[in-house]
């Protein structure tokens, strides 16, 4: 790794230093669940690097600053996760469409989902977009209590299909199974 590289460590001390909350070394250590000498080492190379400097409170106090480098170093590193997670949300958007465009060319135009996350969402979206008229979406609370006629979408994680009669598609499975959306999600935030 370059000197200048972070690692992930490094970037999170420079998170809360950034964030001015004003913490001691002890504080530090813990807030980060790492030793005190290693919450040291971290300090010390992140001062050695430019990253943050520290200003004399008195004889026992500190401050930690983060210097315009690592302020710019957090916010390209922001910057990156938060490009990084919009290419992510298109990709989810493109494998949903492939997997909803097949049910409805099958003829499937009545749509149940279950589940609240953003995952279900981005379905309904994605739905609207592709089916401009002739088709229906509910919301559904217990898909083993209420009657859903129709496919049911379920946007849940970690549901367990058993006692479903109807016909249904687990969305998050049908997405793992989709090799690209796998080696998005393994990328480092480098």
């Amino acid at each position: 790794m370059p000197p200048d590289t972070l690692d992930e460590r490094e970037f999170e001390l420079i998170n809360i230093v950034g964030a001015k909350i004003g913490l001691n070394q002890r504080d530090l250590s813990r807030h980060m669940d790492l030793s005190l000498g290693m919450t040291n080492m971290l300090i010390r190379r992140l001062i050695t690097k430019g990253y943050i400097r520290i200003k004399q409170l008195n004889k026992r106090k500190v401050d930690y600053i983060l210097t315009s480098k690592g302020f710019s170093e957090k916010m390209r590193k922001s910057m990156k996760y938060t490009l990084k997670t919009i290419n992510s949300i298109g990709s989810i958007k493109n494998r949903l469409h492939k997997i909803l465009s097949a049910l409805y060319a099958k003829g499937e135009r009545k749509f149940f989902i279950f589940g609240g996350s953003d995952l279900a969402l981005l379905v309904e979206i994605v739905l609207k977009e592709l089916c401009q008229d002739g088709y229906e979406v509910s919301h559904i609370e217990d898909p083993l209590k209420e009657k859903a006629e129709g496919t049911l979408l379920i946007c849940k994680e970690n549901y367990k299909n058993g006692g479903l009669n109807n016909n249904y598609v687990n969305m998050i499975e049908e997405l793992s199974k989709d090799s690209e959306f796998l080696s998005m999600r393994g990328e480092s935030l480098r």
